[in-house]
């Protein structure tokens, strides 16, 4: 049987290669002597196994996850989608209130209904602008800060053979025990 096919390496992938290893730096999964030495081996490397062999011992979703440039395209995304939230609120109300002001003219029914409609899609775009205002768009900060604020490290989670423990909180003065 033999091993796995080695492709040739294009510049891209030693790019990639070289970028994961940057964020590795940045993140603190390598020391800068380390990081210097794969990276020479990274532009080095002939075939994309040489490549992935530099990589394995990274936690590559970890390191894109908490990437800053992701996070602020995720913090772009979303404030653009709370624009066009409002887009679409402020051309209702121009359209509520021009039908009520046609009616009262018209019929001469004076009666302000378009305060409903307006409140009602109102509570609505602040329920998605204010969680997008007030996010964290960090690595998981609720759970860090549980975490921290139990007295808990997300390095000091033990996994077993049934995966990973997860920690059972008592009423006592104690602190959590690890099952």
């Amino acid at each position: 049987m033999t091993g796995p096919i080695a492709f040739r390496a294009g510049d891209s992938e030693r790019e990639r290669t070289a970028n994961q290893l940057g964020m590795a730096l940045a993140q603190g999964y390598l020391a800068m002597e380390e990081y210097e030495s794969r990276l020479q081996a990274a532009f080095a490397a002939q075939t994309t196994s040489e490549l992935d062999h530099l990589v394995t011992d990274l936690p590559l979703a970890r390191l894109r996850r908490n990437d800053p440039r992701r996070q602020a395209a995720r913090r772009t995304a979303a404030r653009r989608g709370v624009r066009y939230h409002l887009a679409g609120y402020l051309a209702m109300v121009v359209i509520v209130l021009a039908v009520w002001l046609a009616v009262g003219l018209s019929a001469g029914a004076w009666y302000f209904w378009p305060i409903w409609p307006i409140l009602g899609a109102g509570i609505g775009f602040l329920g998605h602008a204010l969680p997008i205002r007030f996010a964290k768009f960090g690595p998981c900060h609720a759970i860090t800060a549980r975490s921290t604020r139990h007295g808990l490290h997300s390095a000091s989670r033990q996994v077993g053979p049934a995966g990973p423990a997860w920690p059972t909180y008592s009423y006592d003065a104690g602190p959590p025990s690890w099952r």
